[in-house]
């Protein structure tokens, strides 16, 4: 079997407030975007899963990588035969778009059907929260607003159908844990993120915000000049994407990018 892990952006962040547990809550609309790894599974006789990741995309250790950890979590409550995975990475890690969410999710969907588990799609999004906060959405893998700390779908009709996309991220790794710990103390947002996408994308710009670019900006110049430069270039609306270092730009035509062209960019276009 053969799937294609697909990335994700947030079209704005807001953050709500924190728990009692150190958690902080969000609001922010997420959207499913036509940029994908690629998995194969098979089922095997090896005594062991085996992972196999290719494409020179940075993972981390073999052993934590939330394929295997999807699995092991999947063996917790079903027994099936060993599993052999052949990750190959194009999403860019450290870079808000939820690429190894994806990856994980992806796995536990497929393996739910390669091997017959019978899980439903509210038991795979339980399983996948277990691995992450933003794995859940790409159980169902549609448009929607995430709420708490992410893992409070509901879904979002939203038709950006024809929009040209491009993607940037420079060559800065931004983690989860350093994002959250240098947030401001920011304002809540006063009007729900349903009603602020049900506008005009050209009036995104003045509504729409990721309340993690106050603080890391100043950290990471190149991220605010590379915003700077999308707005400059054509688009209809730029953001950070997660807690970074991707931006992207959504426009009617696609954009000249001869002056993000960089050896040590990443840099995509696509249409959605």
């Amino acid at each position: 079997m053969i799937v294609y892990p697909n990335a994700k952006l947030n079209l704005g962040l807001f953050v709500m407030g924190r728990r009692s547990d150190g958690y902080h809550l969000l609001e922010t609309a997420f959207l499913p975007i036509p940029l994908c790894d690629t998995l194969e599974l098979e089922l095997s006789d090896a005594a062991e899963d085996e992972l196999i990741v290719t494409g020179g995309v940075e993972t981390g250790a073999l052993q934590d990588n939330l394929v295997l950890r999807a699995v092991r979590a999947l063996r917790q409550l079903h027994s099936f035969p060993s599993v052999c995975l052949r990750l190959t990475k194009l999403i860019p890690s450290g870079a808000g778009m939820g690429g190894g969410s994806a990856d994980a999710s992806f796995t536990l969907t497929a393996i739910n059907e390669l091997c017959s588990l019978g899980l439903s799609t509210e038991e795979l999004e339980a399983i996948a929260l277990t691995l992450g906060a933003d794995c859940p959405i790409f159980v169902r893998n549609q448009p929607a607003v995430g709420r708490g700390i992410g893992e409070v779908l509901t879904p979002l009709a939203l038709d950006l159908k024809g929009y040209h996309l491009t993607i940037v991220k420079p060559p800065i790794h931004i983690s989860t844990a350093e994002a959250f710990r240098g947030l401001l103390p920011l304002k809540p947002a006063e009007t729900p993120i349903e009603e602020l996408v049900a506008r005009p994308v050209a009036e995104w710009r003045d509504c729409l915000f990721n309340d993690f670019e106050p603080s890391l900006f100043p950290h990471h110049p190149v991220l605010s000049e590379i915003k700077d430069e999308l707005y400059a270039l054509g688009a209809d609306f730029a953001l950070m994407t997660g807690s970074g270092a991707a931006l992207y730009a959504l426009s009617r035509q696609p954009l000249q990018l001869d002056s993000l062209r960089r050896a040590d960019y990443f840099l995509y276009e696509g249409k959605l």
